[in-house]
């Protein structure tokens, strides 16, 4: 069933309007659960648009399996997606550092406000994002450290390819999972791809895993197989981050989602200019390959990749 869920009046007789497609059982009851899924928070990030698409495809053919109630929000910056901007046309914002908004701020956070006021009150949400467009991302969960002990067993039922626990920072504070977890509804932030892409075996894999977190918490009753891949947590490793020292052009030699060697080279930053290496990017650790450079053009400080650590090699120093 679509619902629309906040509508404002804009200039030149438009309206934004957010809506949602809700999937639910005919005997509802209080004890019923509920998920809601989540996307589109920055308008260049597309992959969730098409586990959405995914999602509401299975649902609909498949209505006996439903038990509790489904939520599914695909574009919660509707502008930014029309316009393919990151942040809130117009405001030069990030919605996502906005939350939980009010209903007397400018119209960024009143859509923030919107959004958590028709999310509260679901069991659990699932905050689905892509990268930018200058990283590609291996899938993963991003967990803040005070929230593991609960969080990490929930997002194992995924099956993403690994679940990064990292210590929480200020701006954290101002996003929507963090407003969600506060309000007492366990949110999970998925991030996968690049931006302004998708990649259909990132959606179909997480569609998958999303399905069997359903069933795990009795939400659909049939059973679904997840992606045959090994959640790996950072709760006992480090994640190392690779900045370039010179500006050029980097070029690759391994893909993401590859284990490297201490030592192993990653790629090169050239000049193309002068017909000369410029910086050679080194793996400074043994681990997975998991965040790598896809927009060329870098800078000095220009992030390059990202590597888990092996939490045996950390174990051996």
């Amino acid at each position: 069933m679509i619902e629309e869920v906040f509508s404002v009046q804009l200039p030149v007789n438009e309206t934004l309007s957010l809506k949602r497609n809700r999937f639910a059982p005919s005997d509802i009851t209080k004890a019923t659960k509920r998920i809601s899924i989540v996307t589109g928070i920055h308008g260049d990030e597309i992959e969730g648009q098409y586990v959405c698409y995914l999602l509401a495809k299975w649902l609909n053919a498949n209505p006996e399996a439903i038990k509790g109630i489904v939520d599914i929000y695909p574009a919660m910056n509707p502008m930014g997606i029309d316009s393919i901007t990151r942040g809130f046309p117009f405001y030069d914002v990030d919605l996502n550092r906005t939350f939980p908004g009010s209903t007397s701020d400018f119209l960024p956070a009143q859509v923030s406000n919107a959004i958590v006021d028709t999310v509260k009150g679901s069991d659990y949400a699932i905050d689905i994002h892509a990268s930018n467009i200058f990283l590609r991302e291996l899938p993963q969960v991003r967990i803040s450290r005070a929230n593991a002990d609960e969080l990490v067993p929930l997002a194992e039922k995924l099956g993403i390819d690994f679940i990064w626990v990292h210590d929480a920072v200020t701006v954290l504070e101002s996003t929507f999972s963090h407003a969600m977890n506060t309000l007492g509804t366990r949110t999970l932030v998925v991030e996968m791809g690049v931006g302004m892409r998708i990649t259909k075996e990132y959606g179909q894999n997480l569609t998958r895993g999303l399905l069997n977190l359903m069933a795990h918490v009795g939400i659909i009753d049939k059973p679904i197989l997840p992606p045959t891949t090994l959640a790996v947590s950072t709760l006992n490793s480090e994640v190392f981050f690779i900045n370039a020292s010179k500006a050029g052009v980097f070029i690759p030699i391994l893909e993401h989602n590859v284990s490297v060697l201490r030592g192993e080279k990653l790629g090169e930053i050239i000049d193309p200019l002068l017909g000369i290496v410029q910086e050679t990017i080194i793996s400074p650790c043994n681990g997975l390959l998991f965040t790598i450079r896809e927009y060329p053009v870098v800078y000095e400080g220009s992030l390059i990749a990202r590597i888990l650590e092996d939490p045996k090699e950390e174990a051996s120093v």
